[in-house]
């Protein structure tokens, strides 16, 4: 897999492409969900993991669970965020959503979540 990730310039590519098929389709998937939500927001690379900023602002990133191996998005603020499918476990400022990659994405709930974290940093 190491030299699978090296064939590419980009990283943010080489780590959707170097992903189990399983993984990688939700993972684009819900990439694009994010990036479509609003012009403010970027794709960059740090952190040695896809992130999302909004205007400059942290905002999520993706990444595959250890323990559960499932996707997941991120969210940089994600304690001063509530709902019921955000986990904190044993992080300090971080919540993350939890992604079925056997599962249809839940759009309706992905996409109240992320524009509740974009209102929690429009207020900063």
């Amino acid at each position: 897999m190491y030299q699978f990730m090296t064939d590419f310039a980009n990283p943010i590519d080489a780590f959707y492409l170097s992903q189990p098929d399983s993984y990688r389709a939700c993972l684009m998937a819900v990439r694009d969900i994010i990036l479509t939500l609003d012009i403010g927001i970027k794709q960059e690379w740090r952190y040695g993991m896809p992130f999302f900023t909004w205007h400059g602002k942290r905002f999520c990133y993706l990444w595959v669970h250890r323990t559960y191996r499932q996707p997941y998005i991120g969210f940089v603020d994600g304690y001063r965020m509530q709902h019921p499918v955000l986990l904190q476990e044993d992080r300090k400022r971080m919540k993350i959503m939890l992604l079925d990659q056997t599962q249809d994405l839940p759009l309706d709930t992905l996409k109240l979540v992320l524009e509740q974290a974009i209102a929690l940093l429009k207020k900063t």
